[in-house]
C-alpha cells in the first residue's frame, strides 16, 4: 500500500462534499508532477484530503477505489483521475501550522512544494498526520 494527499480548495469540493458523496472522480488536475503521482496510484492506497486556500489542514482520509483512468472533463487522453471513497473525518484537523513544528514531518512533500495537489507520503508521514489528528491543536 501507498499513501498520498491529495490538495482541494473546500470552495470547489471539500472533503465534507466527499464524505456527503461517499466516492468521487479525482479529476481536474492539471500538473505534470500530479499526473505522475495520480498514475502511481492504486487502488487500496491511503490517502489524506488537505484543504488549501484559507484553512490550510488536513480535515479526512480517503482510499483509491480505482486506478488512474481518462480525466472526463480533459479534452483528449493526456489527463488522468483516479475514483477516492471517503473515508473519516479526523477528530481534529491538522494544521499547516502543526505540521510545520512537527519534526517527523519536515521532508514532507507538502511543505517543500506546496503547490503541488498529488503527492506521495512515506508510512510515517502518514501515521504522523493520523497521530497529530488525535491531539486538539495548540
Amino acid at each position: 500500500m501507498k499513501y498520498w494527499l491529495v490538495k482541494s480548495d473546500p470552495d470547489t469540493y471539500s472533503f465534507q462534499d466527499l464524505y456527503r458523496d461517499k466516492k468521487t472522480s479525482w479529476d481536474g488536475v492539471r500538473n505534470y508532477a500530479a499526473r505522475l503521482h495520480l498514475r502511481a496510484m492504486n487502488k487500496g492506497d491511503a490517502v489524506l484530503i488537505y484543504h488549501s486556500g484559507g484553512e490550510s489542514c488536513v480535515t479526512g482520509t480517503a482510499t483509491v477505489q480505482r486506478d488512474a483512468y481518462p480525466d472526463p472533463t480533459a479534452t483528449g487522453n493526456n489527463w488522468v483521475s483516479v475514483e477516492l471513497k471517503a473515508g473519516r473525518k479526523l477528530k481534529y484537523p491538522v494544521t499547516l501550522k502543526n505540521m510545520k513544528a512537527e519534526k517527523r514531518l519536515q521532508n514532507i512533500m507538502l511543505l517543500k512544494i506546496g503547490r503541488l495537489s498529488v503527492m506521495p507520503l512515506t508510512r510515517d508521514e502518514y501515521e504522523t498526520v493520523m497521530e497529530l489528528s488525535e491531539k486538539k491543536p495548540v
